[in-house]
């Protein structure tokens, strides 16, 4: 046993190891570590292999040498298995697809060499070897030998496949043992279909195909071979059978369930699997007490069903610390574990009692078989009333080759009217190239009944369709390429909303101060009246006593594409903490006398292209509820600079040019977009998530109390060599309202973007005659920042590349607006 307590020290902390990496990497924004999950496989098959290998070698008794055997076998299918994890999560089809056909081949492999094991001659013990055809699987003398024997027939010894045990029914029906093993699976599936929500169709079928292949796996590895090594008596002892047998089994699932599944998965299966050793040992133990063993039928059906759950009804991407901060996917995932976990080992335990209170009579294949049915009936009924229903996979963004020329728009009159002509000009000419060249493939998705939904800020389409479509669009000659867009599945209940518990600050907060906001307001009498400013997050708390006053107002100033709520709102906090920095009133917005619209782009803290373009198209050409953005957008109701503290990374869908054409169309519309550097620090070329590294885009770092560069805040250069970002402002211990009307304190680039978008309300308020002037509103910020400490090495190719300009100064900046001379 101590190999196995070996074996289960090594694999345990390594899956967890490798999917701790896989987190500390994605927070950092790193490029994926793919040689991980390599490194974990070959140190864990160093480690385990040699010990089991020695077991299964060493000349001793026949249950040592059936220990070693499936403990060496587990490890190996392990190191198998962990090495598809090179594959990238966000290609999650493809995952499943490998796992399935891998899991098929390395079974039959076994299966081969199970019964060359097989043809053998006995041990030199006299006793069967493990691959042996054991006379143990033979009929006692005078014991029941299943239904057949109740009808004056002697059943035939199980094959190596034989699902039918101990009590075969005619025609190959399911047999009472089989049947309790059907209701134990479906027992341990019960948890994940009331939290969990299936993915696309493809998504489930390969993740049920999957299961089924590792059921399989698993009764090649648990076969009639290993069970008869524990078999000691006639009748076997159930004791040796359930305690030692169930104990080795349960190391060789967790071994298994170490590799059954992508990165985060896999987690739920070594805690779930190894207690269905035990419930397994008691099948047997039955089986063979009844005249004949189980077969591997109750092995593919516990291992298969159980595996269902954290394949099917779970995304790997979802289980992150990205949604670990509140009661999210990972919350629901422990929940589903736990209560499988109990179910497992309560079900060995009522086994246990069942096989103890039997003796050594047949169960009963009508009990069994109403066993199982009425626990599928529960599966359904929990699926369709407390569960999710429904398929929930991600989608495709189809982006075309063909984008809007936005080249030669005139300028027009300066100020708000010139920015509004423009934008009216961009919006037609963005409408009207999605118009053109979207028709053919938009009429037959909609044959296809993939549910289009165009977009013409990027010339684009949002639409269903796992791989087989992804590659029928890759190699459609208008399409440019395909990304995923993430759709998070849903949760069994929303988790609390955030709540702000910060007592409101009595004056102007420190940030405010720092940057000279609170100077411009006393000194120069300018608040940002006048000015709108967008904001793209979580939402806002639109009843927040410090923002509530400042909403724009009418049918066109919010939008929720995620839940389609009709009055601001925010779950998170996040976005109505940014839209507080910005122009919020009480002493924490920069521009207090402006006002605010607002869209939803992040939902449970996570988003998509296709969301974060739901709101930049609704920033271009807000439109009422219900309105259609291609023909009811109103281009002279945008805002005038937008706030956004988010980023679109890979796991998210994006690569790096996803939404380079809204950012230019929103530029050539005159609309400012300010965008969070991101909090990838300290590494440098850190502002690598779009929108951050474009030109057009105003990119913002952090800085302390202090003046200095923080530690999270992302570096330059970014991609071809482009210094980023622009400027810095407060973002360490910023803070702002949250939801409930309380106010909190966080800390981030996110925190410092909001600031600068204030201080250009500020600037524009002074002088609206800027308003729409990108240029000129640009140059006055970089003219006017004032220094802003970085290390003393200035590495990341200097300063440049890490505060920009420097630290915004809006009282320098808002006099400098006042006194420009914009002939």
């Amino acid at each position: 046993m101590v190999t196995g307590l070996w074996a289960v020290l090594v694999a345990v902390p390594g899956q967890l190891a490798g999917w701790v990496v896989d987190q500390i990497v994605l927070v950092a924004g790193l490029d994926r570590a793919v040689a991980v999950w390599p490194v974990v496989a070959l140190v864990t098959v160093l480690l385990v292999g040699a010990p089991t290998l020695a077991l299964a070698l060493i000349p001793r008794s026949p249950a040592i040498r059936a220990t070693g055997r499936a403990w060496l076998a587990g490890t190996l299918v392990l190191g198998a298995l962990t090495l598809l994890r090179a594959l990238p999560p966000v290609h999650h089809e493809a995952y499943l697809a490998a796992l399935a056909a891998t899991a098929v081949v390395v079974a039959v492999v076994l299966d081969r060499l199970t019964h060359r094991r097989g043809s053998v001659a006995p041990g030199r013990d006299g006793a069967a070897a493990p691959g042996d055809a054991p006379a143990a699987s033979a009929p006692a003398p005078g014991s029941a030998t299943g239904d057949a024997a109740g009808r004056g027939g002697a059943t035939a010894p199980d094959g190596p496949d034989d699902g039918v045990a101990p009590a075969g029914g005619p025609g190959g029906r399911l047999g009472p043992v089989t049947l309790l093993a059907l209701a134990a699976g479906l027992a341990s599936l019960l948890p994940w279909v009331w939290v969990g929500a299936l993915g696309g169709a493809s998504e489930t079928l390969l993740a049920g195909l999957a299961a089924a292949a590792l059921g399989t796996l698993a009764g090649v590895l648990l076969g009639p071979a290993f069970w008869a090594a524990f078999a000691v008596g006639t009748p076997p002892r159930p004791a040796r059978l359930v305690l030692v047998g169930g104990l080795v089994a349960g190391v060789t699932l967790a071994l298994l369930g170490a590799g059954a599944g992508q990165s985060g998965a896999q987690l739920p299966a070594l805690l779930l699997l190894p207690p269905l050793g035990f419930v397994l040992g008691t099948l047997e133990a039955g089986a063979r007490h009844a005249g004949r063993p189980a077969g591997r039928g109750p092995v593919r059906w516990l291992v298969g069903l159980a595996l269902v759950g954290p394949l099917a009804f779970t995304d790997p991407e979802e289980v992150t610390a990205l949604l670990a901060t509140t009661r999210d996917v990972p919350f629901w995932v422990a929940v589903a574990t736990g209560v499988a976990f109990a179910v497992a080992v309560l079900l060995a335990v009522g086994y246990g009692v069942l096989l103890a209170r039997s003796r050594a009579r047949a169960p009963r294949r009508g009990l069994a078989g109403l066993t199982a049915a009425a626990l599928l009936a529960a599966v359904v009924v929990v699926y369709a009333v407390p569960g999710q229903p429904g398929l929930h996979g991600e989608r495709l963004l189809v982006v075309l080759r063909e984008q809007a020329d936005l080249t030669g728009i005139p300028a027009g009159a300066p100020g708000r009217a010139g920015r509004d002509a423009r934008a009216a000009e961009v919006y037609r000419r963005l409408v009207a190239t999605a118009e053109r060249t979207q028709g053919d493939l938009r009429r037959e998705l909609g044959r296809l009944r993939l549910q289009p939904t165009p977009y013409y800020l990027v010339n684009a389409i949002e639409t269903d369709g796992g791989p087989a479509v992804r590659a029928w669009l890759a190699g459609r000659p208008e399409v440019a390429r395909v990304l995923v867009s993430q759709r998070l599945r849903p949760l069994p209940a929303a988790a609390p909303p955030a709540r702000g518990t910060v007592p409101a600050p009595t004056g102007p907060t420190w940030n405010v101060s720092l940057i000279g906001a609170d100077r411009v307001w006393s000194e120069l009498g300018v608040t940002g009246a006048g000015v709108v400013v967008g904001s793209s997050d979580s939402g806002v708390d639109g009843r927040h006593p410090a923002l509530a006053a400042g909403f724009r107002g009418g049918d066109d100033s919010w939008y929720d594409p995620w839940e389609h709520r009709r009055t601001p709102a925010d779950r998170g906090g996040h976005g109505t903490h940014t839209v507080g920095s910005a122009v919020g009133r009480n002493g924490i917005g920069v521009a207090p006398g402006a006002s605010w619209v607002g869209c939803v782009n992040l939902d449970r803290n996570l988003g998509s292209p296709a969301r974060y373009l739901d709101c930049l198209q609704f920033m271009l050409a807000p439109f009422p509820p219900g309105g259609d953005p291609l023909t009811d957008g109103r281009p002279q109701r945008a805002p005038d600079v937008l706030t956004n503290s988010w980023g679109c990374p890979p796991v998210e869908g994006c690569d790096p040019g996803a939404l380079r054409p809204a950012t230019a169309a929103l530029a050539a519309a005159g609309i400012l977009v300010v965008a969070a550097a991101g909090n990838t620090g300290p590494y440098c070329g850190s502002i690598a998530d779009p929108p951050a590294p474009y030109p057009d885009v105003l990119t913002v770092g952090a800085v302390d109390r202090a003046r200095q560069l923080t530690r999270f805040s992302s570096r330059g250069p970014a991609a071809g060599g482009a210094a980023k970002p622009d400027v810095v402002a407060p973002g360490a211990g910023v803070p702002s309202a949250y939801p409930g009307g309380g106010y909190a304190t966080l800390d981030g680039t996110s925190m410092a973007t909001p600031q600068v978008a204030g201080v250009v309300a500020l600037m524009w308020s002074a002088n609206p005659a800027l308003v729409g002037d990108l240029d000129r509103t640009r140059r006055i910020l970089a003219d006017t920042a004032t220094p802003a400490g970085s290390p003393a090495d200035a590495p990341c190719g200097g300063a440049r590349n890490l505060v920009g300009a420097g630290l915004v100064d809006a009282y320098a900046a808002v006099r400098a607006a006042r006194a420009a001379d914009l002939g």
